[in-house]
């Protein structure tokens, strides 16, 4: 009969208790910072709470949506910059809701690793408790799993689950879409948080380290540039819907780029005319392009390319819009209008990208 071991802990497996603990202490006041009406923002509980009735709603419909960051968690892992990718983690969710013309009322988020480090873990939540203040949402629970043997040590992921509400009769897009509206578009903070696999690609091709000098942003590393966090539209999009009465539709330009965001929102009869000349593109886009070759159809189904949100507008209120959107803080450019569908070509580009360094 063989020995047996004793005294084998759920420690000694690579799963620390304590650990998560202390991320519990440590992350409350960040949690407790982000109440609203309708939610204290107290975690430790096995569910959050929400009372709508509070919030203010009279009929409202949910509207809810599920995202994470992609690979750019690579990037955050590679160089211990981990406090924008937590913003990201919320701007990918409650961008989506505000296109449906809902408020985002809260967020939960899930965090998975091989070996829990409470410290860098709560510069993480740190980041998603201020996308949550800045988007007016509630951080009202979450999960962290600690995962040995699934995950190296120093990897993780996270993904993020927002629900938000609006009016019954108010959700967008609306009904009444035609040709003639306007498009005008919401300049972008950077990337944000889609094509990075193609990012990391060109940045492995150039021969630069995250480390280095980034070519265009020169008082930035590479990767604290490209690190930028995806920038948060729900504030000045509801301001714009509320005060204006002009918003239409809107598109959060995310994984698909103009190309396959913008129909989305259309009826299936209509498409939308793009003058590319109008568009501000970003240093870090032209960069990329000049960097690997890629073409300027590639970098629009790709990349946001500067313009991170599209909205449709009424014609006739433009300029008020334009001006609702400025004193929000948006930089705006008017890109062209809807048009009719043409075939299976729904996003019809005139013009080229300013791609030039």
């Amino acid at each position: 009969m063989t020995d047996r071991k004793n005294g084998l802990t759920y420690a000694d497996s690579g799963v620390d208790i304590d650990a998560g603990n202390r991320l519990v202490d440590l992350i409350k006041p960040m949690v407790r910072a982000t109440a609203r009406a309708g939610a204290d923002a107290e975690i430790g509980g096995f569910g959050g709470l929400f009372d709508l009735k509070a919030a203010g709603f009279k009929d409202p419909i949910l509207v809810a949506a599920t995202d994470g960051v992609g690979t750019k968690v690579k990037i955050a892992i590679e160089t211990g910059l981990h406090g924008g990718i937590g913003i990201d983690l919320v701007a990918m969710s409650v961008n989506d809701l505000v296109v449906q013309g809902a408020e985002p009322l809260f967020f939960l988020d899930y965090f998975a690793c091989g070996k829990l480090d409470p410290e860098a873990t709560a510069a993480i939540v740190a980041g998603v408790a201020e996308g949550c203040r800045e988007s007016g949402c509630a951080l009202i629970g979450g999960e962290t799993a600690e995962m040995p043997g699934l995950y190296k040590d120093g990897d993780y992921d996270l993904g993020g689950f927002a629900v938000g509400a609006a009016e019954r009769g108010t959700l967008l897009p609306r009904k009444d879409i035609a040709a003639g509206d306007a498009v005008i578009g919401l300049a972008s903070s950077g990337v944000h948080s889609n094509g990075f696999s193609l990012v990391r690609k060109i940045v492995e091709q150039s021969g630069l380290g995250f480390a280095a000098q980034a070519p265009f942003a020169p008082v930035m590393t590479l990767g604290g540039a490209l690190l930028t966090p995806t920038r948060l539209y729900v504030r000045s999009c509801l301001r714009a819907i509320r005060e204006t009465g002009a918003v239409k539709g809107l598109a959060h330009i995310t994984g698909g780029g103009f190309t396959d965001n913008i129909p989305r929102v259309l009826p299936k009869h209509l498409g939308v005319g793009i003058d590319l000349s109008r568009l501000p593109v970003l240093p870090v886009f032209k960069w990329l392009a000049a960097q690997a070759g890629v073409a300027e159809l590639e970098m629009l189904r790709t990349f946001n390319c500067g313009i991170g949100m599209i909205a449709i507008v009424e014609p006739d209120k433009v300029d008020q819009a334009v001006q609702v959107f400025a004193d929000a803080g948006e930089t705006v450019a008017v890109l062209g209008q809807v048009i009719p569908a043409e075939g299976d070509h729904r996003v019809v580009y005139n013009g080229n990208l300013d791609l030039a360094l």
